[in-house]
């Protein structure tokens, strides 16, 4: 197949190019901005860099983007601004990428090639808080961040690509993915960033008690999901949670990361006010629907893949801490 990644230099897009290219057959092109606000870096891809083509350049280029849709087979649309809290603080930037950025590669495709299919990489946090115990994907959409509210959008857009130009497109929606990859700033989610302080022997700081529960899934995971879902027609023109059936309260989540690698601690802080605002609360997610239509489910637990992302991060030589000497 001839695959195209958006965004193959970030967190997930890296972690579904190792996957893709596990596949001889598979001719994979990535497409990365290397936005130094994104921080997303070449570093990345160093040991796969000779197996695919690498083209940096954003997804907002719509020449650029004409020219790499054409004759693809699969695209992956994995490039986003990540951050919530950036997301409050510059939302022109935001709705650039994450609103702006979708309609342009959507375009090139209507343009350029209406019979490649598209997966959207969306995220569980398009409901805003949760309302009842289960979350589904007839859940109510009050996004509480720029960003949510724009992925949310952007969800539109492929749906009315899909019904309207015949494009085939997925949303799949993940929830707290972690592992080897990820980014250790605070601004770009809780998991890797206490992964990146642990690793590192620093103190780990949780905003209030911890007790708020997650979906947490292994990246490795989310990349198979995402490569498998090529071959389920049924799905596209839909939207997904693409989740774990495993939910811990953060807190535990910080315990165990500290018990897989041996340092950090715990402090407590009370929430800035801004970040409490935007705070969703308990959320159990479930992924009934898709298993529905797939039969897939995550391979690893969450000591299992803590204990993976460790050996990978070791093997790198990326991580300086003294958990790794």
């Amino acid at each position: 197949m001839n695959i195209l990644i958006l965004g193959g230099a970030g967190f997930l897009g890296a972690n579904l190019v190792r996957r893709c290219l596990k596949e001889d057959k598979n001719r994979v092109t990535v497409v990365d901005s290397l936005e130094p606000r994104l921080k997303s870096t070449f570093e990345s891809l160093q040991d796969v860099g000779d197996a695919i083509e690498f083209i940096q350049g954003d997804i907002r280029d719509a020449s650029l983007m004409e020219k790499v849709v054409k004759g693809r087979d699969v695209i992956f649309n994995c490039a986003a601004q990540t951050s919530h809290p950036m997301s409050l603080t510059d939302p022109v930037f935001d709705a650039e990428i994450n609103c702006t950025g979708n309609l342009v590669v959507l375009e090139a495709m209507r343009k350029c090639n209406k019979d490649a299919k598209i997966i959207y990489t969306s995220s569980s946090t398009v409901i805003g808080k949760a309302m009842g115990d289960i979350v589904t994907e007839s859940h109510s959409e009050y996004p509480l961040d720029i960003y949510s509210a724009n992925k949310c959008v952007a969800e539109k857009y492929y749906y009315i690509y899909h019904k309207v130009h015949g494009i085939k497109t997925l949303s799949l929606r993940f929830a707290n993915l972690y592992g080897p990859y990820g980014k250790g700033y605070p601004e770009f989610g809780f998991f890797n960033y206490f992964i990146w302080l642990a690793a590192n022997d620093q103190k780990i700081t949780m905003f209030g008690d911890g007790s708020q529960t997650r979906n947490v899934m292994y990246v490795e995971d989310a990349a198979d999901l995402l490569y498998s879902c090529i071959s389920h027609d049924s799905l596209y023109g839909d939207v997904f949670f693409a989740v774990h059936k495993e939910h811990y309260p953060v807190a535990q989540i910080a315990q165990e990361i500290i018990s897989v690698f041996g340092c950090g601690e715990i402090v407590t802080k009370r929430w800035p006010q801004v970040r409490k605002k935007i705070e969703i609360g308990d959320t159990i997610i479930s992924g009934a629907k898709l298993y529905y239509e797939t039969q897939w489910e995550p391979k690893l637990n969450l000591r299992e893949g803590l204990l993976r992302t460790k050996k990978i991060m070791r093997a790198s030589g990326k991580c300086g801490g003294v958990c790794f000497t």
